[in-house]
């Protein structure tokens, strides 16, 4: 007889993402669900892992990554944010930035700590503070403009709060963190031991101008934060699974002690090919401009639909409100779309405080114009 196993996570089921992307298939329909490129990536890019396997960087990496992508890393944060981290000892590449996010609570998150978590919020957080005994204190967002309220925050700060977790460009919603909030942030914190985890993988899809505002551009903000990043966001390679985290020595200590026991390292020549590919910044500084043709291209095409939205100041996804079009729950409507009308899209009552339904489905954009064109033309018939 199979042993019974005690759920550490008794609540948790399969993700939303899974469900809708295997409904989509399933259906047959055009699929701005999850959040991949439809798209593929730089030919030179795959030309620089095929040449890092046949030059023979195919055994284990070192454990902080490969040492000339640190350097690049390291050398990237420095030009765009200001911040100078030791690329050999507080910079870890990761398998993806959800794994970075992972250790970086596991590292330090203990039974009883709380964390703050704003929500709506991507799905990884809550589970992986549950896991380790920890609370999530959750502050919501309102839709639809989902400003962060930092007066609730003030007034769940105890002598249990561990850490706050941000995430800028903001997945689901497509906020763009202010300077207002960083200032705000920086006056909770200062005089703490609280760590901040700043998800920031969508850090070069900005759009109309706006500045992604890192952590690592404010150094008493840089000292109790761990930063994680995704390549794979970046360079449209999501099943690569690659990512990294930066953070001060002391706490990247701490970090590589999960870490080296979880994976130890990851994928040697892709983290190879990713440095060869860094050396020209234009990769991933023409981002936004690449980015905002896409999402403008899909708001203007949907404009004149019966959805609500504004455009999304960061991400590859734009959130857009049905309230004029069905009573329906979000999750029934986006069966309902998928099942009828052949696009599938997240309801993000799935990311929401006690899964609060405010009439919002998140649409991908980041997909080929043929692909938007087709989904503008199924938003528009509704």
């Amino acid at each position: 007889m199979t042993p019974k196993i005690p759920s550490k996570l008794p609540n948790l089921g399969t993700t939303i993402f899974t469900k809708m992307g295997k409904m989509a298939n399933d259906h047959n329909a055009i699929n701005l669900s999850q959040g991949f490129p439809g798209f593929p990536p730089d030919d030179k890019l795959l030309q620089e892992v095929e040449k890092a396997i046949h030059d023979g960087r195919n055994q284990y990496a070192p454990l902080g990554g490969h040492p000339a992508l640190c350097k690049t890393v390291s050398q990237k944060i420095e030009d765009l944010y200001g911040y100078s981290y030791d690329p050999k000892t507080e910079l870890t590449m990761t398998a993806g930035a959800t794994q970075a996010i992972f250790t970086a609570i596991s590292a330090t998150i203990n039974p009883g700590d709380e964390v703050i978590v704003f929500k709506p919020a991507y799905d990884c957080y809550e589970p992986a503070i549950e896991l380790y005994g920890g609370k999530p204190v959750l502050v919501e967002m309102q839709a639809p403009d989902y400003e962060l309220n930092w007066q609730e925050v003030r007034e769940k700060i105890t002598d249990k709060t561990k850490m706050i977790v941000i995430n800028s460009p903001h997945n689901p919603t497509g906020k763009i963190i202010s300077e207002d909030d960083i200032q705000q942030l920086r006056e909770i914190v200062k005089g703490t031991d609280i760590f901040i985890l700043s998800d920031e993988v969508y850090e070069h899809q900005t759009f109309d101008g706006q500045k992604h505002l890192s952590v690592a551009r404010y150094p008493d903000l840089a000292e109790r934060a761990f930063i994680t990043c995704s390549f794979g966001k970046t360079f449209h390679v999501t099943g690569w699974k690659l990512g990294y985290c930066a953070a001060p020595k002391a706490m990247m200590d701490e970090f590589r002690k999960i870490h080296q026991y979880n994976v130890f390292c990851v994928n040697h020549p892709m983290q190879v090919a990713l440095n060869e590919y860094m050396q020209n910044p234009e990769h991933y500084k023409n981002l936004p401009n690449f980015y905002q043709e896409k999402r403008d291209f899909f708001t203007d095409t949907i404009k004149g639909s019966r959805f609500e939205f504004t455009p999304s100041d960061g991400t590859y996804f734009q959130i857009a409100s049905f309230k004029n079009i069905t009573d329906e729950k979000d999750t029934d409507f986006a069966i309902r779309l998928i099942k009828k009308k052949k696009l599938a899209a997240i309801p993000v009552s799935v990311f929401c405080k006690d899964q609060k339904d405010e009439k919002m489905l998140r649409f991908c954009f980041a997909k080929e114009k043929e692909t938007l064109k087709k989904a503008a033309e199924v938003i528009n018939s509704i």
